[in-house]
């Protein structure tokens, strides 16, 4: 299928908390057309710093998620959604999903390999620049300024997100639920989505655009899921699996580089 490439600039005001800038920042929306009534929406995530981890006194909180200043020195593009089925399809010409199926649901069953192979094919037929984000830009976009365990505050609730304690226990549309403060869907609950990042131990200290181990054994997922509990939806918590790794849960978000 040969895809066409049009982007289209969309402007708003939205309130972002940035401890680098701490100011009302313009929101920016590239929309990449896939063709045949299909797109994909890039929202911009300002530079900035945050505190990546969680505290002490977080909720289940895990060993793993060492509290430490990050800095974001330059803007990236976040998908608004996660890849949807139609999305993946449009582009690789097949559907691997086994639960959900459907246009609008995240595409599930698909590896890290597998999204790299999409991100290769989608960049020669685009002449792009888009990839999976690192881990603390996921958390960074995740956050969108909130300093609790979610985008919302300390508690989560069916109302807003899909995870195991609503109940679904299966994928659901994207944009089912409100956006974060950066317009962002579903970056709690619904599937896993892959960063780019090898899995290891977050660093104890201020750290300047990480992009996670060198090397490893796994790739990080981050999110929670339609099968996980609650905790696992916060923003700090951080999973892992093999990049060959494929399940009913699992899908991705792409970044682009501004």
């Amino acid at each position: 299928m040969q895809i066409a490439f049009k982007i289209i600039m969309m402007f708003s005001f939205v309130s972002m908390y940035s401890l680098m800038a701490g100011e009302i920042k313009l929101k920016e929306t590239e929309v990449v057309s896939l063709g045949e009534n299909l797109s994909l929406e890039m929202v911009l995530i300002p530079a900035g710093k945050f505190m990546m981890g969680s505290n002490l006194l977080e909720k289940c909180r895990i060993d793993d998620e060492t509290l430490h200043l990050v800095t974001i020195t330059k803007p990236y593009y976040m998908g608004k959604n996660e890849v949807t089925q139609e999305q993946w399809e449009s582009v690789m010409g097949d559907n691997p999903t086994r639960r959900g199926r459907g246009a609008k649901f995240p595409v599930t069953d698909i590896s890290w390999d597998d999204c790299q192979e999409f991100i290769k094919k989608l960049n020669l037929k685009m002449n792009g620049c888009f990839r999976l984000p690192s881990e603390a830009e996921w958390e960074y976009a995740s956050r969108a300024g909130v300093n609790a365990a979610y985008s919302f505050g300390d508690k989560i609730t069916p109302n807003d997100a899909n995870y195991a304690g609503s109940k679904i226990y299966g994928p659901v549309v994207v944009g089912s639920y409100k956006p974060n403060a950066f317009g962002l869907f579903d970056m709690h609950g619904n599937v896993w989505e892959w960063c780019n990042d090898w899995y290891g131990s977050l660093l104890d200290g201020a750290v300047t655009d990480p992009k996670g181990s060198l090397s490893g054994e796994y790739r990080v997922l981050r999110g929670g899921s339609f099968l996980h509990f609650d905790s696992n939806a916060r923003s700090s918590f951080r999973n892992y699996n093999s990049a060959p790794y494929r399940f009913v849960n699992v899908g991705f978000r792409l970044a682009m580089s501004k």
